[in-house]
């Protein structure tokens, strides 16, 4: 490319040959970086790619360590199970979902219980009610072979509800 566009420290320098360019960036001890090459002509900046190079990564991994990988947790229960044990389930998927986990509400079936799948079907709706405030359903209770299960994920409102109602 014989001609190019120079910009240095966002103030453009003109349409000059690739040389000069290039002699004005080594006497400012920097680097000519090609930041558009479709453009007529092509524009490149005299800048530190070293630095640049460093603060890029240095963004990137300041979004990662600021996003959130929600993960797919498990809450396991029989068909035979008392209301306190369903009570302490449920503190159980009330905290996964607090820390923005989804979670798997599954009723396993044993024996002959799995002749009755509607018993496994209300309990799923026993615990989701007691869970209903802070989880949105995400995909319906469904047979699994002897498993029902339900998947639950965490309600985006109950967290502005919470972060509302928390003292600043």
């Amino acid at each position: 490319m014989p001609r190019v566009r120079v910009v240095q420290d966002n103030e453009q320098l003109g349409i000059m040959e690739t040389r000069e360019a290039q002699r004005l960036a080594d006497e400012a001890g920097f680097d000519l970086v090609e930041v558009a090459p479709g453009a007529d002509p092509p524009v490149v900046r005299i800048m530190d790619y070293g630095k640049y190079r460093y603060e890029q990564s240095k963004r990137e991994r300041e979004s990662r360590k600021s996003s959130r990988h929600s993960s797919l947790r498990e809450v396991r229960m029989r068909v035979k199970i008392d209301e306190h044990d369903i009570a302490f389930k449920a503190r159980t998927a009330r905290k996964l979902l607090g820390e923005g986990d989804k979670v798997k509400i599954s009723v396993m079936f044993r024996a002959r219980e799995i002749t009755h799948p509607e018993v496994g079907r209300e309990l799923l709706d026993r615990f989701y009610e007691r869970i209903s405030d802070v989880a949105n359903v995400e995909r319906p209770p469904h047979m699994e072979g002897r498993t029902l299960s339900m998947v639950v994920m965490p309600d985006p409102k109950a967290s502005q509800r919470e972060q509302e109602a928390a003292p600043a």
